[in-house]
């Protein structure tokens, strides 16, 4: 079974965790580089950039706008520790924003940051810490209706748990672990 949704967030750490090859050409992708030790060569950087928009995937940069500005990226990525309004001036004329969140009060504040998109974490159990509260189905679908910009479920989305994301009100997924550990996920997306 294929999970049918508009957007996909693949959360990487590394430009060498995907395979841009396996991403046939959609609009529907959305690639996030997530790493707070940015030691990658910029200049690889900008010719990831440059697949990503041959092949129509926007590109996102983590919490480092003067980076995100160096590559011309889509936009930046604002993790839920990240609470700064430095990049305000910027989102209408040339990025968009992407949040992260856990609760309503961080989703609150990623609304008057400017995120057109929050991701919504954590959705199922995840391996790093399998302590953490989760939300599960019932309560992130309770979430959705209440607020005003659009929710994507975050955290334990694995291969063997992509069917039941068919009943999550929610018009993408966003994957982190999955992507490294098993590329051919994104075969299945499609």
């Amino acid at each position: 079974m294929f999970v049918i949704k508009n957007k996909y967030f693949l959360i990487i750490e590394n430009i060498k965790d995907i395979d841009l090859c396996n991403i046939k050409r959609t609009n529907k992708f959305v690639i996030i580089l997530r790493n707070n030790k940015i030691n990658q060569d910029l200049n690889k950087l900008k010719k990831f950039r440059i697949a990503c928009k041959s092949k129509s995937i926007k590109f996102y940069i983590a919490n480092n706008l003067k980076l995100a500005t160096l590559i011309h990226a889509d936009g930046i990525y604002l993790s839920s520790y990240n609470k700064t309004f430095k990049h305000l001036n910027l989102i209408n004329n040339k990025f968009a924003a992407i949040g992260s969140a856990h609760n309503t009060k961080e989703i609150n504040l990623k609304i008057k940051q400017g995120c057109k998109y929050v991701l919504l974490s954590k959705l199922f159990l995840v391996e790093y810490n399998k302590t953490a509260p989760i939300m599960g189905l019932i309560k992130f679908n309770y979430y959705q209706p209440n607020i005003f910009c659009k929710l994507i479920p975050l955290g334990g989305i694995k291969y063997n748990n992509l069917n039941y994301l068919k009943n999550v009100n929610s018009e993408g997924l966003a994957i982190k672990s999955e992507v490294k550990k098993k590329p051919a996920i994104t075969n299945r997306l499609f």
